[in-house]
């Protein structure tokens, strides 16, 4: 976040293109304090440049006054990109810079959305992770999350004890059902992101059987000689996910393990071409040697739209502990919904309003998808997130407190109810 934002309460930060705005800047210390006996002007660097701009302009300049304490203007921002607002000082001829701000301004069908980060692949201490289903759930508040899902390897139970130990609690983590999805004989990997009912248990159902023969007879453009199997019981899973009412995601396509990929080439080719998953999980939870991975996953996902193909994705950590691994928090989705119920989320996603995210410690944060979203997320991670995520750190922390035993914590979690949709109204002045 640049550091004018930390000096000035600067609202809104996100705006609407081709309509006015009027922008308020407020200093929140003495050593920033304007005067009302100094003239001030705001430079503006619309970052993409101006419509239909083919060279570089010097940027408009207006001038502004200080009105008790603070200083408004008005400024109708053209086009959905950045803007670089300088704050400057008249002295005589001379203008001095003394703050940078940065605004972004959004089409009306992304400015009604907002941006809800969550992880849709994670385990706890009932397969192999390390934590109880309490701990993860409340520990996702704690590093930023809106919602998430435990996702345990072939059970669903203990994604729904994540969910019933905040049971009646005030909290604006949204915690959903889950699990991996293991289709017997088949090395695909499948999350049940949201699902109503697990998947896992009707494997040993005649329905299954019966069920994934009928749809292997489907699939006669497959060459003689491949065990169309695997395939059918894939496209078995994804149905019934929908049918369930979640979100089937095709996991970690490029994963590394025993000496090969997990899946084989042929088979993720094929589940590429027939496409029955609901979103492609294209930034896993991979180690830091394992980056290739991801490599290879971004890329493959840009070739296959590149042939016009329409791809949701996720990002996930496929965190296999929270304070004691790495990869928590380290990857993650940015779904742009109209809010963060589960139907609203799916529908968001499948409309390929998503982005996957990497944030390595110690990198730069990267956002991967559609490149109007990613230029967006970019905005959001580095000067909306920070102050969003202040206020999850605190939240989670309670939560962890309540999980832990401490009753007492249901009080001041009370008080943390709603408060990132207060920022969020700010921030884009729906108050």
């Amino acid at each position: 976040m640049h550091i004018g934002h930390r000096y000035y309460d600067v609202t809104p930060r996100v705006v609407r293109s081709n309509r006015e705005s009027q922008i308020t800047i407020t200093p929140l210390f003495d050593h920033v304090r304007f005067r009302d006996s100094e003239t001030y002007q705001i430079a503006l660097y619309p970052t993409e440049g101006a419509n239909r701009q083919t060279g570089w302009v010097d940027c408009p300049r207006l001038p502004v006054i200080s009105s008790n304490g603070s200083i408004s203007f008005s400024y109708g921002f053209e086009d959905e990109q950045e803007y670089i607002l300088i704050l400057e000082r008249i002295t005589g001829d001379q203008a001095t810079a003394i703050a940078e701000f940065r605004l972004y301004a959004l089409e009306d069908d992304l400015f009604s959305r907002h941006p809800y980060k969550g992880d849709t692949h994670l385990h706890s201490c009932y397969s192999d992770g390390k934590e109880s289903p309490a701990f993860v759930a409340a520990s996702c508040r704690k590093i930023g999350l809106d919602f998430m899902a435990l996702t345990d390897h072939g059970q669903y139970a203990p994604s729904l004890e994540a969910i019933k130990a905040f049971e009646g609690i005030e909290t604006d983590l949204r915690i959903y059902p889950g699990e991996e999805v293991h289709p017997p004989d088949n090395p695909v990997h499948i999350v049940n992101f949201g699902g109503s009912f697990s998947i896992n248990e009707l494997f040993t159902t005649e329905a299954y059987r019966s069920e994934f023969a009928s749809i292997e007879n489907e699939l006669d453009y497959i060459p003689a000689g491949v065990n169309r199997y695997t395939l059918a019981s894939c496209i078995w899973c994804f149905r019934k996910i929908r049918e369930a009412g979640g979100l089937g995601i095709f996991c970690h396509p490029y994963w590394l393990t025993r000496h090969r990929y997990d899946v084989p080439e042929y088979l993720t080719d094929l589940i590429f071409d027939a496409q029955p998953y609901d979103a492609l999980e294209i930034i896993g939870g991979y180690y830091r040697y394992e980056a290739e991975s991801n490599m290879l996953q971004v890329a493959r996902y840009y070739e296959e739209r590149s042939k016009g193909k329409r791809i949701p994705i996720v990002g996930a950590s496929d965190s296999h502990g929270c304070a004691q691994a790495d990869l928590f928090g380290w990857y993650y989705t940015i779904v742009f919904a109209k809010s963060s119920d589960l139907p609203d989320l799916i529908d968001a996603v499948r409309d390929l309003n998503s982005v996957a995210v990497e944030g390595l410690p110690g990198e730069l944060t990267r956002a991967f998808g559609p490149f109007r979203l990613v230029k967006y997320a970019q905005y959001l991670i580095r000067e909306i997130f920070p102050l969003h995520d202040e206020l999850c750190a605190e939240e989670g922390r309670l939560m962890l407190e309540y999980a832990a035993g401490d009753r007492q914590a249901v009080h001041p979690l009370q008080g943390y109810k709603s408060r990132v949709e207060k920022l969020y109204d700010r921030m884009w002045g729906r108050n």
